[in-house]
């Protein structure tokens, strides 16, 4: 199944934009998404810490996948 994954903050600039597509299998889980993300993208392991984002709520690492569900990748925020 093909899966649009939303990125923010310094994960734009790792995936060279703001969105990309990943290929994964049928009931694949946040953890096959991020297995994905970071061979494809070496950087994204570099960070401190990412979130994965399904339905505007965070995800754990076994959560199952859909193809029509919103994901994004939330980058370690700082502030003050």
């Amino acid at each position: 199944m093909k899966i649009n994954v939303l990125a923010f903050g310094i994960a734009k600039d790792i995936f060279g934009g703001s969105s990309v597509e990943v290929e994964l299998p049928a009931n694949g889980t946040t953890q096959n998404l991020k297995q994905s993300l970071e061979e494809r993208y070496p950087r994204l392991k570099h960070l401190v810490s990412y979130m994965v984002a399904v339905n505007n709520e965070y995800a754990s690492d076994e959560g199952v996948l859909d193809e029509r569900d919103e994901i994004a990748i939330i980058p370690p925020v700082s502030g003050g």
